[in-house]
């Protein structure tokens, strides 16, 4: 996290460069620093606020500084994780445009733009240094196919680049236009141009059919992939289970994918293929309830490294949740699991029940209350105290991939 205050503490920086040249400071690290909000120290800045005093910190000194006799001491190279949005953008922009001549030097390593206009992020992403990024994270930005045929050969020229990530930015595959198709294609041959990415999220772009033809294209197998609500049929996951990809994943993100029907066999399929790697799986809301958990736990405790299982808008009952804690004690390293509130619970919830209700329906306090002492003692009696069971979504930040 980022103490408030920070433009202090960059000038005592460069005035003790300056003083002593001869042991000046190369390179200050604030990679890291940045929080997403949750439970934040009041003590701390936003990361949204910590990106624009950085940038404040290196316009000024630009402006401020004197000139010395004899030669300038070389500039302090600043690695930041950079958080733009509106507010931030223009003050980023302009610390990025004055680098070449200023005392400090900003390197980027994960750029997040959230709800930017595109001209706003071409523009960041052609001043950034291309040797130094390794993550894009694109949010809300609904760019569709074509802004993101627009963006994404700016985002190629990064060619360190491990982790892309485009989020709710509503690109549709399944346009019938011929601008859409050709659209689409021209994305794909860009992003043939990554030869280090290692992580890629579409969450909400529509690939219904389509995921082999984006993935094909990918010059080395993914280790996380998120896919939440993109619409894939059968043939999607028949294709990821046989790619290169499935048996090097980590961390699989499926939420929103209805898995109950024909997508359940290769759901399976998928799932043996990755068992040996998988660390992390994420199936909120894929309309699985016991009988299809019942189907799916005899491959998915062979995820014998699983840590994180997320079920959360599930319509799972308490006798199936019994049955995942029972047979889960073969995963020796799990240890959370974010399920739903049970079916049980409910009162006269309509069969099958639709996410939008489980989400938003009221429960019985007292019927969940007897619940999660049932399990917390299954828990006990099975000598896993330590594994998290909880209904707590938000509270539960997903697992960045650098970090697994």
């Amino acid at each position: 996290m980022c103490r408030k205050g920070p433009q202090r503490g960059f000038r005592l920086v460069l005035r003790a460069q300056c003083r002593n040249r001869k042991h000046a400071l190369r390179v200050l690290d604030m990679t890291g620093l940045l929080d997403d909000g949750v439970e934040q120290d009041p003590g701390t800045m936003s990361m949204w606020d910590c990106t624009a005093a950085v940038a404040r910190t290196c316009i000024a000194q630009q402006q401020g500084g004197t000139a010395e006799p004899g030669p300038g001491p070389a500039p302090v190279e600043v690695r930041v994780d950079l958080r733009v949005n509106r507010a931030s953008y223009e003050f980023l922009r302009e610390a990025l445009r004055s680098g070449a001549g200023s005392p400090l030097r900003l390197c980027c390593r994960d750029l997040r733009a959230e709800d930017l206009p595109m001209r706003n992020t071409v523009a960041l992403l052609q001043l950034l240094d291309a040797g130094c990024l390794r993550r894009v994270d694109l949010r809300f930005n609904n760019l569709g196919l074509r802004g993101l045929s627009v963006i994404i050969p700016h985002v190629a020229r990064f060619q360190r680049l491990a982790s892309l990530r485009l989020h709710y930015v509503h690109g549709d595959s399944r346009q019938p236009s011929v601008d859409g198709e050709d659209n689409f294609r021209y994305f794909l041959a860009q992003m043939g141009r990554f030869t280090c990415l290692r992580e890629l999220s579409m969450g909400s772009s529509l690939l219904s059919g389509r995921l082999d033809q984006l993935l094909s294209t990918l010059q080395s197998p993914l280790e996380s992939l998120e896919l939440a609500f993109c619409a894939l049929l059968p043939e999607d996951l028949r294709f990821l289970a046989r790619s290169p990809h499935a048996v090097h994943l980590k961390k699989l993100d499926l939420s929103g994918n209805d898995l109950s029907g024909s997508q359940l066999e290769p759901f399976q399929g998928l799932l043996q293929a990755a068992a040996a790697t998988l660390l992390h799986l994420e199936l909120t809301e894929c309309q699985l309830a016991d009988a299809q958990l019942l189907a799916v736990l005899p491959v998915l405790t062979r995820c014998a490294r699983l840590r994180y299982l997320g079920l959360y808008g599930n319509p799972l009952s308490m006798a199936g949740l019994k049955e995942l804690l029972r047979d889960s004690v073969a995963q020796a390293e799990l240890r959370t699991v974010v399920h739903p509130f049970p079916v049980d619970c409910y009162e006269g919830l309509p069969w099958p029940p639709p996410a939008s209700v489980l989400l938003e329906a009221s429960i019985n306090e007292e019927k969940f209350a007897r619940v999660e002492a049932e399990l917390h003692q299954l828990l006990l009696a099975s000598g896993r105290a330590h594994v998290v069971w909880t209904t707590d979504i938000y509270g539960r930040l997903a697992a960045d991939y650098f970090s697994l």
